[in-house]
């Protein structure tokens, strides 16, 4: 039986029809936030939605019979888990804000994609290589926002009154989000040279900091494809090796029966 259930769960036509599940699923719960829709069909959603998510735990029960421990050693079978839970629990009283959790099983999508596991792989991995870079930006903003206070704080207290005011001064600044009209400007018609700090600031932070953000990402999909193409070749290879090394297989036998023949004394 357990083997049953692990080819039932290999098996392609059950991985496409729970994306097909997930992606209706998804449009459903979407579905739900229109009033006129739900006045008109609101039961028939709403049962569809606990239909599908009856399914997500029987095909979740089913991965914990046939796994059992290995499941939890899969890091992609647990966050399934943790979606599909959320899902199931009372979205009535104290519960409520969990309804809007629901959405989340939309995400089943990265394991049910290659290609989005791949990527979402990717995006983990380069997490380690981020942590100097966070660091770098971290002291940059900590430099400039003690700056700004001191310099600009007594004339424009709302931006850079105090230091966490001047941090997100400094953040809306680095996604150049109305950085000259609302912030610079505004500081330069009381402190003309000001844009001798903020340039060199924009130029660091928002240029600099950030493509080494994009940089270690780039490189940790690259690092990914390559490890999928190497796995590629490596099965390509073994398929091509694999007649071959049977008839070696059946050659040696050959060769051994032949000299265990050869070797019998004669009668």
């Amino acid at each position: 039986m357990p083997a049953r259930l692990e080819g039932f769960l290999a098996d392609p036509r059950l991985e496409r029809a729970i994306l097909a599940l997930i992606l209706i699923n998804a449009i459903s719960l979407g579905l739900e936030t229109s009033p006129t829709v739900m006045d008109a069909i609101g039961p028939a959603l709403l049962a569809l939605d606990r239909a599908i998510l009856a399914v997500f735990v029987v095909e979740l029960m089913l991965r914990l019979v046939v796994r059992r421990l290995n499941f939890f050693r899969d890091p992609w079978s647990v966050f399934d888990l943790v979606v599909v839970a959320v899902a199931v629990v009372p979205s009535s009283g104290p519960f409520s804000i969990l309804r809007a959790l629901r959405i989340l099983r939309v995400l089943r999508l990265i394991t049910a994609v290659p290609s989005l596991k791949r990527v979402v792989g990717a995006l983990l991995g380069a997490l380690p290589g981020m942590g100097s870079i966070v660091l770098l930006l971290v002291l940059i903003f900590y430099v400039g926002a003690v700056m700004t206070t001191k310099m600009f704080g007594a004339d424009h207290q709302e931006a850079f009154g105090t230091l966490g005011a001047s941090l997100y001064t400094l953040f809306q600044i680095m996604t150049l989000d109305g950085w000259s009209s609302e912030v610079v400007r505004p500081v330069m018609a009381s402190h003309p040279l000001a844009w001798l700090f903020f340039v060199p600031f924009i130029l660091v932070s928002a240029f600099i900091a950030l493509n080494l953000f994009i940089g270690v990402v780039v490189n940790a999909m690259q690092s990914e494809h390559d490890a999928v193409m190497a796995e590629a070749e490596a099965a390509a290879r073994r398929a091509r090796e694999d007649p071959i090394l049977a008839e070696l297989r059946a050659l040696r036998a050959q060769v051994g029966a032949l000299e265990a023949r050869l070797a019998s004394p004669p009668r």
